[in-house]
């Protein structure tokens, strides 16, 4: 099973549309697939079409912005019921406010020499309400500020850098019960991407779980192979189900491609297995 459960389209941060993103799966030998466009909905009928006329097993997806201990974490809602109207306004009240943290960015980042970079950065999004550091990334590579997105994040936009703008996000106890509401499977994404001492990220999943969370990310284009190593055992240890998905972007962003991971290791669970 060739599973890619994390990726995003023009509905939120990636490049291509969802029928485009389906079509680059499909092309890598993805057999179940899921868009998991941050905090909206708006891409998943496009996406479900695209992967059943392609023969491609299809799961619902979101991945939602949560803050907790002051810092981000992300919670990818898998196989939910898109039309839920208790997710769809609880995704709502978290993409308020994205506009205005764009506008922030564009200042901070013109006090520090990058002059227009707001209006840079809408080039690349066709929601301002939905405008993201991503797009920021894009803008800052094109003007030649930096080789690569994640150069841009680690010299502006990475927490602690000039263009560093915070947000508080939804509450990790909500974003989880719009998820179960929706039918869906709450799963921690990327974990390696969190700067969490072992006690905190103890926490962390001590409360995920009395949640009723079960599932984390374990080969994620998001971590390197030593973290797919380190939250193996993770899971291992704290009986999680286990994940695997891209987190796709765009082409030439990220580490992998679509559908291009290593599997996850024998001894795991993969969360989809309830679902097949």
């Amino acid at each position: 099973m060739n599973a890619d459960l994390h990726c995003h389209s023009t509905v939120s941060d990636g490049q291509f549309a969802p029928a485009e993103v389906a079509a680059r799966a499909h092309a890598n030998g993805v057999t179940l697939w899921s868009l998991t466009d941050h905090d909206q909905l708006g891409g998943q009928d496009e996406a479900r079409q695209a992967a059943e006329a392609l023969g491609m097993g299809y799961l619902p997806g979101v991945e939602i912005s949560v803050t907790w201990a002051s810092r981000t974490v992300h919670i990818v809602g898998m196989n939910v019921d898109p039309a839920n109207e208790a997710l769809r306004n609880g995704l709502a009240s978290t993409r308020n406010g994205r506009a205005a943290r764009g506008v922030a960015i564009g200042e901070a980042l013109a006090a520090v020499g990058i002059p227009n970079a707001y209006e840079g950065a809408l080039r690349f999004t066709d929601d301002p309400d939905m405008i993201s550091r991503t797009h920021f990334a894009r803008f800052l590579v094109e003007a030649g500020y930096a080789q690569s997105t994640s150069d841009v994040f680690a010299r502006y936009l990475g927490e602690g850098k000039p263009g560093y703008v915070g947000h508080r996000w939804a509450k990790l106890a909500d974003a989880m019960k719009w998820i179960k509401d929706a039918g869906g499977e709450p799963i921690v994404a990327h974990p390696g991407r969190y700067d969490y001492t072992p006690v905190q990220f103890a926490a962390l999943f001590d409360e995920f779980i009395q949640l009723g969370g079960r599932a984390i990310e374990v080969v994620t284009g998001s971590h390197t192979p030593d973290q797919y190593r380190e939250y193996a055992d993770v899971a291992r240890r704290y009986g999680f189900e286990a994940s695997r998905g891209s987190d796709f972007h765009g082409a030439g962003e990220g580490r992998v491609d679509l559908g291009l991971l290593p599997p996850l290791p024998d001894d795991l669970t993969p969360v989809w297995e309830r679902w097949l």
